[in-house]
């Protein structure tokens, strides 16, 4: 999403749309040919499990992101917390650090290199909504300053103005959205809002797909010529956030009624080839 402006992932539906794939079979799915090796599907009460995530404050201090209207909290039981088997990642109107809204922002402590990301989800509607399912590099600090030249990948991202808009992409030093370049695609999802739906990559070192649910909307092939298009032979966590306006989040304004919103995640688990 997020750590630069890359909110231009909506540029041109008609250029997003190149790289979708109707067929709905995904040919790694068949049985056996994954081991899930690492999940979490919240069967407790309280924060999230700290043996498996944190929390991503970084940009509170170091101002990068997108103009966004959010302070990122750690900790707080209003942002993030589980129950009922159910992660509630909640943005609240409410002044903190300076800013109009609070909201969490968790990121995995954990990395991987290649595998099936699957996260089951249902995102918030209201106008000035920007939820994510991203993933960076281990390791990557905004203070390194050299995005996206070590890779980014929206495994799903929803603006609440473009109400069950689902988009997938990826982004490198020579496909960014800066140049227009950009690997990403678009889904229509129009129970997004109001059913959980799972938002799957599979990425080995050939290529990277992603779904909703069975559904391969994207496809994008590893063409053999290097880092600056293909910097994804590396460990990334996984991040699960909930931003609030922003120059993409905030195209249409923001619907400060229709606040606290919650993105809600029934599990996420990750498998690797056996």
């Amino acid at each position: 999403m997020k750590i630069v402006i890359n909110f231009l992932v909506i540029i041109s539906l008609g250029i997003l749309m190149t790289n979708c794939d109707s067929n709905p079979k995904s040919p790694a799915t068949k049985e056996g040919e994954w081991k899930l090796v690492w999940q979490d599907d919240f069967s407790y009460t309280g924060l999230p499990d700290s043996t498996k995530w944190d929390y991503d404050t970084e940009g509170n201090s170091a101002g990068w992101g997108n103009n966004e209207a959010q302070h990122y909290t750690k900790l707080d039981k209003n942002n993030a917390w589980v129950e009922n088997g159910i992660l509630k990642i909640t943005a609240r109107k409410d002044s903190v650090g300076g800013k109009q809204f609070s909201s969490a922002r968790l990121m995995s402590k954990a990395n991987w290199q290649y595998g099936k990301i699957e996260v089951s989800a249902k995102v918030p509607p209201a106008r000035g909504t920007w939820s994510a399912i991203w993933m960076m590099p281990g390791g990557w600090s905004f203070n390194d300053g050299n995005w996206p030249d070590i890779g980014e990948i929206d495994i799903m991202e929803h603006v609440g103005h473009d109400l069950g808009v689902i988009h997938a992409s990826a982004h490198s030093k020579d496909y960014q959205w800066q140049k227009n370049t950009q690997k990403t695609a678009t889904i229509l999802n129009a129970t997004a809002h109001e059913e959980f739906h799972s938002y799957i990559l599979e990425w080995s070192p050939e290529v990277l797909k992603f779904y909703v649910d069975n559904q391969l909307y994207l496809t994008y092939e590893n063409e053999g010529l290097g880092e600056s298009k293909w910097p994804y032979d590396k460990p990334f966590y996984l991040i699960l956030n909930v931003a609030i306006g922003g120059a993409w989040g905030d195209m249409k304004g923001i619907d400060e009624q229709a606040f606290p919103q919650t993105m809600e995640v029934d599990f996420v688990k990750v498998y690797q080839q056996e």
